[in-house]
């Protein structure tokens, strides 16, 4: 991770402060449905707004693809946004550039909130156009990226805007970067990863990274089938990769030639039917049946990876244990994570979270709020694990 400003380095008082958010939220019939980006991302405008700044909210919403589309405006986030900060005064532009977005910006006071127009309006904003990003810029003084889920994207309110105003990581964005940094780049060992997932495939740059810097990797899902099938195992009509094996053999070797141990399934649920509630029962590794599919980790598995992690000091999650969508084969994932929370409510163990379908799971197991840190941003966080540069992380380089 590059050095990065915080907004403890700011001096915004009566500046105008472009605030890159993501309030790319829930909508139906034009209400915001989970204001819950919202609430997290109005801590840094309320900081901010405290200390005399003129807030000026920058976001994308849904992919208009560069043209104007009423159901995809942000008046009804503006509303949100409101109603989120009752105190403040927000407004709302109706364009991110030009006169509508200058006069809203140049009618602020000290404290006070203005919520632009849907950047993606305009095909600039994707494109990183220089004028565009120039034009978005003209409008600060000082730029706050407080949107780690758009930073994998060199779009021009995340890179272009950065390279012409002073620039600083927001709450949100700090708290993720310190909390990444501390799983992956300067961990307190040993370190352990949960890797789940449907495919090897998807996760293949993700387990090139990690065997090399993790103590510990459990590859759970259906991706561990993948591994199970490499190995010689009978793995009946279960999802798997099978053009995959020699890869998967491979990342095994890197491992163990690297000193990272592998921890696969020792035991599996299964089912002849993929649906919730379906006759099952636990098999050995090599005792699935032709017309069976694995649907979770059993217990034996479950134990061997609690035992694990008790020995570990950080852990890294991304993708469940099996298919946790389907009751009960939430079990296995419901287990891990549960004990993986009480090592950290406990303070032996710092967990760090993220992807879609990992939220979703946490979510699920009731734990979301016991891990140490949850990412919600799936794209940006799956290529941080790739070991790929993000470009909005770059942007903020001290």
């Amino acid at each position: 991770m590059p050095a990065f400003k915080t907004l403890d380095d700011l001096d915004v008082q009566g500046k105008r402060v472009l605030v890159r958010v993501d309030f790319n939220v829930p909508m139906a019939d034009g209400e915001v449905t989970d204001a819950t980006r919202i609430e997290r991302g109005k801590v840094s405008l309320d900081e901010l707004a405290d200390r005399g700044a003129k807030v000026v909210v920058l976001s994308h919403f849904g992919r208009p693809k560069g043209k104007a589309e009423p159901s995809m405006s942000l008046a009804p986030i503006a509303k949100a946004l409101q109603r989120a900060m009752p105190d403040r005064v927000v407004r709302f532009a109706e364009d991110c550039v030009g006169d509508a977005a200058k006069a809203a910006v140049d009618g602020l006071g000290d404290g006070e909130v203005v919520l632009l127009e849907n950047l993606r309006f305009h095909a600039g904003e994707e494109k990183n156009d220089a004028d565009f990003g120039a034009a978005l810029a003209a409008l600060g003084d000082v730029y706050v990226n407080d949107a780690f889920s758009c930073s994998h994207r060199a779009h021009a309110s995340v890179v272009g805007v950065a390279e012409r105003l002073p620039t600083a990581a927001g709450r949100l964005m700090q708290a993720e970067l310190d909390a990444l940094t501390a799983a992956l780049e300067d961990p307190q060992r040993p370190v352990a990863a949960v890797i789940g997932g449907a495919k090897v495939s998807t996760k293949l740059d993700v387990l090139g990274q990690l065997i090399a810097k993790m103590d510990l990797v459990v590859i759970g899902g259906g991706m561990a089938n993948t591994f199970l099938y490499a190995q010689g195992k009978p793995i009946g009509k279960s999802l798997c990769e099978k053009d995959m094996a020699d890869t998967a053999r491979d990342i095994i070797a890197k491992a163990e030639a690297g000193g990272c141990r592998v921890l696969l399934p020792e035991d599996a649920v299964v089912v002849k039917a993929f649906q919730a509630q379906a006759d099952n029962r636990v098999a050995a590794p090599d005792g699935v049946a032709d017309d069976e599919m694995i649907v979770d980790v059993g217990p034996a598995t479950v134990k061997a990876v609690e035992d694990a992690l008790a020995s570990c000091h950080t852990l890294l999650w991304n993708g469940p244990m099996g298919a946790f969508e389907l009751d009960p084969f939430d079990a296995g994932t419901n287990a891990v994570a549960l004990a993986a929370a009480d090592l950290t409510d406990a303070g032996k163990l710092k967990s760090v979270a993220g992807g879609g379908d990992t939220v979703a799971a946490l979510a699920k197991a009731g734990v979301l709020e016991r891990f140490s840190y949850v990412s919600t941003a799936g794209g940006a966080f799956l290529e941080w694990l790739e070991g790929k540069p993000l470009p909005g992380v770059a942007a903020l380089a001290a």
